[in-house]
């Protein structure tokens, strides 16, 4: 007799195995659905926040869209900053790019170019700076660059 043929409690050895090898089966292919449910419940409201944001990015595209209105802005500079939309008088051409690129304080006129530029530390009357050591030269006032034709 061996060990298949032996009897437990009136069932075979081999019958009794089986049947545990059964329930793990079925307890495996339970846990597994289980968990593949609640992965499959976190995929979804994964989806949900990427189809609600998606919505809210075409949402503020569209506002800065609205907000950066040439009309818009325009009025905008007018009524808070005094300003106005650049004429074409103060555009430089493509050509004279490299010229004004390399002289910018010729572009700006004289007066402009005089207030710019700080006052040099020995016309100063407080002044640490030693007499004998030289007085630095200011460096030239930044001059913004031209904007780009829409």
């Amino acid at each position: 007799m061996t060990f298949l043929d032996r009897r437990l409690l009136g069932f075979r050895a081999i019958d009794v195995l089986l049947f545990l090898v059964l329930v793990a089966l079925i307890l495996g292919v339970y846990l597994a659905k289980t968990f593949a449910g609640r992965e499959r419940g976190q995929i979804a409201t994964v989806e949900r926040r990427i189809a609600q944001e998606r919505d809210r990015i075409v949402l503020l595209e569209a506002e800065v869209a609205h907000l950066e209105r040439p009309e818009r802005l325009a009025a905008m500079a007018r009524a808070y900053g005094g300003l106005a939309p650049v004429s074409s008088g103060h555009e430089i051409p493509p050509e004279r790019l490299a010229e004004a690129l390399q002289s910018p304080l010729s572009a700006v006129p004289a007066a402009a170019a005089d207030a710019a530029v700080p006052p040099l530390p020995a016309e100063t009357e407080t002044s640490s700076v030693a007499e004998d050591e030289p007085a630095a030269s200011p460096a030239p006032a930044p001059t913004p660059a031209p904007e780009p034709k829409p």
